[in-house]
């Protein structure tokens, strides 16, 4: 079986390599927001509370590998933060004026993924539409629990890192889609992308439970790529 991988990864390396010569390998950078969310198991019904994003910052570094005229690999190293709200809010009727009070509890995850996606090039114009798509793995280096709490003023908010290893997951496989528009400029291109990530991997783990929380992910970047060596 290794002996099968070691010969796939290589006819792989072979088939980029010679594809790469009649087009240049680009570097890009990207950065950008993701509005991380959770799927909620529907046994909780509504005997929990609804599930909210949580907006963070996301950056990414990536190689643009030419495999054809129209497709490329693009295998990238990204930093993201996931995570998931739960909003509670209720009102007090004091002498006839009612106070609004609530609390806002997050989880928020940083997370280096990895994302191996193919770019499909849908045209050559002065914009240039394209799709991506592919597998992606992620791990967590840390995170943390914040809460607030609302009345007639929103509080500080109140910090409990997580500790993973347990009952949370520091790992997450999934999946990516996406849309961008790219434009020439100068010696490169400048872009704008839109994509979603789903995950595959419980991040709750419960003997016995099965408890089918998942990240969920929408981001929008803004970027630039320049060929190698230019």
């Amino acid at each position: 079986m290794k002996r099968i991988v070691l010969a796939g990864v290589v006819a792989l390396l072979s088939f980029i390599a010679a594809q790469t010569s009649f087009a240049q390998v680009q570097v890009g950078i990207r950065g950008g927001a993701n509005w991380g969310f959770a799927s909620k198991p529907d046994y909780l019904g509504s005997l929990t509370p609804a599930f909210h994003p949580t907006a963070g910052p996301t950056g990414a570094i990536f190689l643009d590998i030419p495999l054809s005229d129209r497709v490329s690999f693009r295998p990238e190293v990204a930093y993201v933060q996931k995570g998931v709200a739960i909003k509670q809010s209720f009102d007090i009727n004091l002498g006839g004026l009612n106070l609004p009070l609530g609390a806002t509890v997050a989880y928020q995850s940083q997370q280096i993924e990895v994302p191996l996606l193919a770019k499909f090039n849908l045209s050559d114009g002065a914009v240039q539409p394209y799709v991506i798509a592919g597998p992606s793995v992620s791990y967590a280096l840390d995170g943390r629990i914040r809460t607030r709490a609302t009345a007639l003023v929103t509080t500080q908010p109140i910090d409990v890192d997580v500790d993973y290893g347990g009952t949370l997951s520091r790992w997450d496989a999934g999946a990516v889609g996406g849309l961008g528009l790219a434009m020439d400029a100068g010696a490169g291109k400048v872009f704008v992308e839109g994509r979603y990530t789903h995950g595959f991997t419980r991040q709750i783990q419960v003997p016995v439970v099965n408890v089918n929380v998942r990240n969920r992910g929408l981001a929008v970047s803004l970027g630039y790529s320049f060929p190698i060596g230019y």
